[in-house]
């Protein structure tokens, strides 16, 4: 399994497609997204959390990284996060992407897909949204903040938001 945990010493950790890392104070998390979504669990008591980089709504079965899919990662952030001492009574959440990154509908728009997912995983596992970016047409660079809770929200032509 390609579990990743961040350590107390490390400052940033770049979260690529597909990978999911949980880390605590004063860890930060760093993630570039188009149609994907970056989805951060937060824990405010711990001062812990995690940080997926979800590629595509469903595995359908299939291997991948388990921050890839939609209905893996959820489960194993809080896979993850249990293995640090972090229980998910208390958890929030904080997503952004889905940007519709070829300007218009059709078949290779899969951020709104991703999006719709992520919101039905979450709501399975009984984890309230306290904030989210998604939609659009531009990608977005994200940076998630153990320490406080915080999501930055990076995005060309617009003013930077922080969750």
């Amino acid at each position: 399994m390609a579990s990743s945990i961040a350590t107390k010493t490390a400052t940033d950790t770049t979260v690529g497609m597909g990978q999911a890392v949980a880390g605590r104070t004063p860890q930060r998390m760093k993630s570039v997204l188009g149609s994907c979504v970056g989805l951060a669990l937060y824990h405010p008591r711990h001062k812990a959390g995690a940080l997926a980089h979800i590629v595509l709504p469903d595995s359908d079965g299939r291997a991948g990284l388990p921050g890839k899919f939609a209905d893996t990662a959820i489960p194993y952030m809080l896979e993850i996060l249990r293995e640090m001492g972090v229980a998910s009574a208390g958890l929030t959440a904080k997503f952004a992407g889905g940007a519709n990154m070829f300007g218009g509908p059709g078949p290779l728009q899969i951020g709104d897909a991703n999006v719709e997912a992520v919101i039905e995983g979450l709501k399975s596992a009984g984890i309230r949204v306290s904030g989210k970016d998604i939609g659009g047409t531009a990608g977005r660079r994200v940076t998630f903040d153990c320490s406080s809770g915080e999501m930055l929200i990076e995005s060309i032509g617009k003013a930077a938001l922080t969750l």
